[in-house]
């Protein structure tokens, strides 16, 4: 092989390889039900948070059973979670007395304040919870913020998901029966 043909090889290496890693982070962007929160199946996990007012609340008693559930988490500065608010509010006007919503809110880069702040703005009229010390984010495999999670009438997750491009309403209308 010549010197030439290597740097064409290389040079072809160099131009292939952001092409394949931006498949593969697209790929991310669109990740759900797939190693994202808790398995399918299994019961939802307990986790001891808190009240925007600090009181110590425990997550499953905002998921009373027999009534589905939605979990989100969710941080005022993340755009991804913003754009999965509207699909959110249709959910809520659509099935608001038939299935619970709360947010969890991630203490990363903000604080109860600020969460306080976005709810005088915009409230979308579910709970939000503060995870100060992240015991919900560990319970539940939330790597990362705009993760939600679906719980049927038993308390078993029925969907677990990433990202914007989620189709929450559909997945809501299948756990809800319709």
């Amino acid at each position: 092989m010549t010197f030439h043909a290597a740097r064409r090889r290389d040079g072809a290496l160099l131009f292939v390889a952001p092409l394949v890693l931006a498949a593969l982070l697209a790929l991310a962007g669109h990740a759900s039900a797939q190693g994202v929160g808790p398995s399918v199946g299994t019961q939802a996990p307990a986790a001891a948070l808190e009240d925007l007012d600090g009181k110590a609340v425990q997550l499953l008693s905002y998921m009373p059973k027999g009534k589905p559930a939605l979990i989100e988490f969710w941080a005022s500065w993340c755009e991804q979670c913003a754009a999965l608010q509207p699909q959110l509010d249709r959910i809520r006007a659509r099935h608001g007395s038939e299935l619970s919503m709360v947010a969890v809110a991630v203490a990363v880069s903000q604080t109860v304040r600020r969460v306080k702040r976005h709810l005088e703005e915009h409230d979308p009229g579910y709970p939000y919870l503060w995870d100060a010390r992240g015991e919900a984010v560990r319970a539940y495999n939330a790597l990362t913020t705009r993760g939600v999670g679906l719980l049927d009438a038993q308390g078993k997750v029925a969907y677990a998901g990433v990202g914007p491009d989620q189709d929450l309403e559909a997945e809501v209308t299948k756990l809800m029966g319709g």
